[in-house]
């Protein structure tokens, strides 16, 4: 008799929905549960989740798998991504969390984190964490939290509190609190892992008053950590990795020079830089791809914090289309943006601007600009923003891009991956499987339990849906372009 084909099971717990996939050992997608997350904006500029709706989500969306699936009987390992940066802090004896989790967009500790350059402690971090120092990072958050819940700071240094990104507080929970662990991508992230060195560094533990015994432990992407029993079945938890990480992984970005960019709520391009860490010379972040097996590579990182973001927005609080896949047909019902820009910088802008305090605003309006033009705006603006990044790119990688393999949901939008082409003058590549993130995770727990063998044969089961070629007009190319750049000018913040 055949045997029965492996599958594995990735959790996914992104900004706007918690979900799980399962794949089979050939990677593909056997079955989708999904539950929304709600966003929660106490203050303005605050963003915040329940954790609590997150962890009950997540298992809602695995035990359902589990339970009504027969695929799911060949579970061999679990894997986890999820959305970067934000924080939850927890009680290590009850397990509840002593506040919300901090969301990845929040720019509470925009003031702090001003504070800090003005010291001109930049540098110092950067040569450190690779990142620059920006409220979107964990350590700011971390530090609010301790000096803003009664108690929290008393309880932490004794001891009895944990902090964690998502991956993290999942991971506690599944395992019923015996496992405190988060992988090497993840504390990449945080602003308080030396990704030289590979550890937690004491002296920005001490710049940002965080004590090192909320620290959970740190493993590579490929790691056993641990078991979790779910729907009355064990399972071992295998792999671990951030979104943008485990995106690049599952487009098996493995070469150096390779990159790959996510629109999904918001856009993050990463390139595979090889093994030796580099500081960018524009303001981009340097950050690990992967750890296996104890060898890392490092990736260059442009964030751009609103993408899909930006088309949700239009929708519900404009109510410009009921369904976001209505985007590209109001997009292409005109010829062109009829000098309408959308810069959509609700949570400030990232890469390479790093300006917290820039608003979104619409420019270039007149009586006959309607809801189609500014719809395209917003679509062309990602073109645009990530324009910027690759500039950004090639200038600190001394490279060309070659191509860009892309995902995410907005790339199901064939205006937005033409419009990326033709602005980014190069070929725009989508993939069979689009749930890169998710494939990413899988990926990574295959690799633990030996399902695949190594990056090349995960290489080798990439495979291309479509690609798209500029078609655009070279003068026209540069007059967008520059009409971008002073619409650019316009929002950034002024002191």
């Amino acid at each position: 008799m055949p045997q029965p084909k492996k599958t594995i099971l990735a959790i996914d717990q992104g900004t706007t929905s918690s979900r799980a996939i399962l794949f089979s050992e050939t990677s593909e997608i056997l079955s989708i549960r999904q539950k929304e997350l709600q966003l929660f904006y106490p203050q303005k500029g605050w963003v915040e989740q329940n954790p609590e709706d997150i962890w009950a989500d997540t298992l809602w969306a695995c035990e359902d798998i589990i339970k009504t699936e027969k695929s799911a009987e060949n579970i061999t390992a679990v894997g986890i991504t999820n959305q970067r940066e934000t924080t939850i802090i927890w009680d290590r004896k009850t397990g509840k969390p002593i506040y919300n989790a901090i969301v990845w967009q929040d720019r509470r500790t925009a003031d702090f984190c001003a504070a800090l350059k003005l010291q001109g402690l930049e540098g110092r971090v950067r040569s450190k964490t690779g990142l620059l120092i920006d409220p979107y990072f964990s350590a700011t958050k971390i530090k609010w939290i301790l000096d803003h819940v009664d108690g929290a700071r008393a309880k932490a240094e004794a001891g009895d509190l944990a902090f964690g990104t998502v991956d993290c507080f999942l991971l506690w929970r599944l395992t019923q609190g015996k496992v405190h662990a988060t992988d090497v991508t993840n504390a990449s992230r945080t602003m308080i892992y030396n990704i030289v060195e590979q550890k937690w560094d004491e002296e920005l533990l001490e710049l940002f008053d965080i004590p090192q015994n909320i620290l959970p432990a740190v493993h590579d992407n490929c790691h056993p950590f641990g078991h979790t029993t779910i729907a009355e079945r064990e399972f071992l938890i295998g792999g671990m990795a951030g979104d943008q990480q485990a995106a690049l992984i599952g487009q098996a970005c493995f070469q150096e020079g390779m990159v790959k960019s996510t629109y999904g709520t918001g856009c993050f391009a990463l390139m595979n830089i090889g093994n030796t860490f580099k500081e960018s010379q524009n303001r981009l972040l340097t950050t690990i791809a992967y750890r296996l097996s104890g060898k890392v590579t490092y990736a260059i990182e442009g964030s751009i914090f609103v993408a899909g973001a930006a088309v949700q927005w239009l929708r519900d609080n404009l109510g410009l289309f009921k369904n976001a896949a209505e985007s590209e047909m109001l997009a292409t019902s005109v010829p062109d943006n009829n000098d309408v820009y959308f810069v959509p910088a609700f949570t400030g802008l990232g890469a390479p601007y790093w300006q917290p305090d820039a608003k979104a605003a619409i420019t270039g309006l007149s009586r006959e600009s309607n809801r189609a033009h500014i719809t395209r705006a917003a679509l062309e603006a990602q073109a645009y923003q990530t324009h910027d990044l690759m500039s950004a790119f090639e200038h600190d990688s001394q490279r060309k891009i070659e191509n860009i393999r892309v995902d995410g949901g907005l790339v199901a939008n064939k205006f937005v991956c033409q419009f990326l082409s033709d602005i980014l003058k190069c070929p725009i590549e989508v993939p069979e499987i689009t749930e890169t993130t998710a494939l990413g995770a899988a990926y990574l727990a295959g690799l633990q339990v030996g399902i695949y063998q190594d990056l090349d044969d995960i290489s080798r089961k990439w495979k291309r849906a479509r690609s798209y070629t500029s078609m655009m007009d070279e003068n026209r190319r540069e007059i967008l372009i520059s009409r971008w750049k002073q619409e650019i000018e316009r929002v950034l913040y002024k002191k």
